[in-house]
């Protein structure tokens, strides 16, 4: 058992179907698991019965907290609030749609306080596949842009010990916010690890992370935090690993470039069959 409090933080937008169990199961492991536990729910503007659960379950529970935002306001200002409300000594997050079991976390504790991140990786994604190249892409785009070399930049279930996000002023809205913190994290040559853990199938509810709008919108935000990035001081002023790589954004232009020409060319080829 590890000395210590845990904050974990479930971001839910619209988990009505699965927000009680996720809580129930955290509630059940994490005292095993540490001598202090909180589980902060951050309702993110949902329309169903997401943020009615929560607080029933705060009702009932000390150990859980429900945080309510009026409107969403997406993935990386759920996580934010949840941050900025917790009181544990390590923050984790956590997704609530059921496709990460807590007790996997168990797999995560070996490392935990003698790393300053223990970033989980999915050893098998369950999603369609064409998440999974939208995934691989984005990564090999974040290794490009900001010199973060993780398998699996997004994966929602994490562990940092809180002095890494005390002060880090996060700024992104969306699933970025992963990225932000990495970003920021390696400018200070923070000590990470990867445990691979278990994903599974989504049962109830929908996602929206494969939406042409969702990805326009990232790949903006993307551009803008390598645009912030490029001046990026860490509160300390203590830089060990540079901001923002410029080479990796003519690298990643001209492979943008390259593919654009692709896409450009199989359409005329294509007008030209049918004529």
């Amino acid at each position: 058992m590890i000395d210590g409090k845990l904050s974990l933080i479930l971001p839910a937008h619209n988990e009505e179907p699965n927000i009680e169990a996720v809580v129930r199961q955290a509630a059940d492991v994490l005292p095993t698991l540490f001598t202090d536990y909180e589980v902060l729910v951050v309702d993110d503007g949902s329309k169903d019965r997401t943020g009615e659960i929560a607080d029933e379950l705060a009702a009932e529970n000390p150990h859980v907290k429900a945080l309510h935002h009026p409107k969403n306001r997406g993935y990386g200002g759920a996580l934010t609030t949840g941050f900025t409300n917790a009181t544990g000594d390590y923050l984790m997050f956590m997704d609530s749609d059921r496709q990460f079991d807590i007790q996997d976390l168990e797999n995560l504790t070996p490392y935990i306080g003698s790393y300053d991140i223990v970033a989980g990786y999915r050893i098998k994604r369950n999603d369609p596949y064409y998440r999974f190249l939208i995934g691989s892409g984005f990564n090999q785009m974040v290794k490009l842009l900001f010199q973060v070399n993780l398998r699996d930049i997004d994966c929602g279930f994490k562990v940092f010990k809180a002095e890494v996000l005390q002060g880090m002023n996060l700024e992104s809205p969306g699933a970025l916010i992963n990225t932000e913190i990495h970003a920021k994290a390696n400018v200070q040559g923070r000590s990470l690890v990867e445990v691979g853990v278990n994903h599974y199938p989504r049962l109830e509810g929908e996602q929206s992370g494969a939406s042409i709008k969702v990805m326009f919108r990232a790949v903006q935000e993307t551009f803008r935090l390598w645009g912030r990035m490029r001046g990026y001081v860490p509160p300390d002023g203590n830089i060990v690993v540079a901001p923002a790589s410029a080479r990796g954004m003519v690298t990643f232009g001209a492979v943008l470039l390259a593919g654009f020409a692709m896409f450009v060319f199989l359409l005329t080829r294509i007008a030209r069959r049918r004529d």
